[in-house]
């Protein structure tokens, strides 16, 4: 039996393809109802974190006013890269669904292995070099964040 959220998800993937977008949707869904929906907008936003996930994300946490998507579960037409992973785990997502694996990605142009070498790097060894700063005020907006009586946790 096939999941309707994962059709969804699937069907926008193919849609966006045929609208010059990138091969990815995603669904997030809440106690069975579809409360968002995302689609690739890399090239179209000019903007390279607009994965379908992320999109997704964004458009769930507008419409249910939080930035705490516990409860929520994601279905993405694809597994989700390690940003949108990221991303997943900061919104408390409970359930990741996917179809396409990263390697089926990989074989048509998507192949984020490289990322995920970089991460288990240190950082002294990543391609992107890491430099630190020493400020005398670094440790202030975390003393600000501690010492703000109001603050909403995540």
């Amino acid at each position: 039996m096939m999941n309707v959220f994962m059709t969804r998800a699937i069907k926008l993937a193919r849609q966006n393809v045929e609208a010059g977008g990138g091969p990815f949707g995603a669904v997030i869904v809440k106690k069975e109802n579809m409360i968002a929906e995302g689609v690739n907008r890399v090239t179209s936003k000019k903007d390279p974190t607009a994965h379908a996930e992320i999109q997704a994300i964004r458009a769930a946490c507008e419409k249910l006013g939080t930035h705490d998507l516990s409860g929520c579960e994601i279905y993405s037409s694809c597994e989700p890269c390690p940003m949108c992973l990221s991303a997943i785990y900061w919104a408390h997502i409970s359930c990741i669904y996917y179809a396409a694996s990263r390697e089926d990605a990989a074989k048509a142009g998507f192949d984020d292995l490289y990322i995920l070498n970089e991460i288990k790097l240190s950082r002294e060894n990543r391609s992107i070099p890491h430099v630190k700063l020493l400020n005398p005020e670094t440790s202030s907006p975390f003393e600000a964040w501690k010492d703000c009586p109001d603050k909403s946790k995540y």
